[in-house]
């Protein structure tokens, strides 16, 4: 009996001692005292260098193999034409979608079937995609959009990330002393970049294709804006 009341008295004074031991050390939620949660960014306007032209053709006939064959040709006869100065990275040549679905009668029977084709062409050059959409004579213009190209939103990319950072630490700088602090260290940071400028394709009269017989197409970039945003919280010291 007396060996259990002092392994009792034991445990009581080590439960004591393990609780204002617990008491003496900062718990893992404590209040953060002097930390300050801010934001900064930047923006860099660009001339989009990217160019993309889609061009399409449609079918229709009682027949789904005639009209599967015809369409295959038109798209033949454009790659074969388009491909005569394609170059990488300056013009690419694929193709685009491809579909074909019956056409449907009042009594709900198939009368027909109708398809379509298309091609893209797409690169740096807008002189020789331009001049090269108004050879093809199987398809017709459907799209054109404007974007930026991946070499040339990394390199703004790093333009405005570059300022969002030095807009972040002068503003932690100004809220620091703004506090009575003399400065500040980082804390945590997070770096967000986006492009307000994607490709906006507009369309284009697909009866234009007639008046353009082989001239080029004109065709004008606009711009991007590519926006960097750093966030994040600093400690005032």
């Amino acid at each position: 009996m007396k060996k259990a009341t002092h392994l009792f008295a034991a445990c009581a004074l080590l439960a004591a001692s393990t609780g204002l031991f617990a008491q003496n050390q900062p718990g893992p939620y404590a209040p953060l005292q002097n930390v300050a949660q801010l934001s900064a960014s930047a923006a860099v306007e660009v001339q989009q260098d990217l160019l993309s032209i889609a061009m399409t053709t449609s079918r229709d006939g009682s027949d789904a193999a005639t009209v599967q064959n015809q369409l295959k040709l038109a798209l033949e006869a454009a790659l074969a034409e388009a491909k005569k100065t394609a170059q990488p990275g300056l013009m690419d040549v694929r193709t685009g979608n491809f579909s074909l679905y019956p056409r449907h009668g009042k009594d709900g029977k198939i009368s027909g079937w109708q398809g379509s084709t298309e091609m893209v062409l797409e690169g740096r050059d807008f002189a020789r995609i331009t001049a090269a959409a108004g050879k093809v004579q199987t398809l017709s213009l459907g799209n054109v959009g404007f974007a930026l190209s991946r070499e040339a939103r990394a390199r703004v990319e790093g333009d405005a990330q570059a300022q969002a950072i030095e807009r972040f630490k002068a503003k932690a700088g100004e809220i620091a002393r703004g506090f009575g602090f003399s400065g500040y260290t980082l804390r945590e940071v997070a770096i967000n970049a986006n492009d307000q400028g994607p490709i906006r394709p507009r369309m284009m009269a697909m009866e234009a294709k007639a008046a353009m017989s082989d001239s080029a197409i004109p065709v004008e970039a606009g711009k991007s804006t590519v926006l960097v945003n750093v966030s994040g919280s600093v400690q005032m010291k």
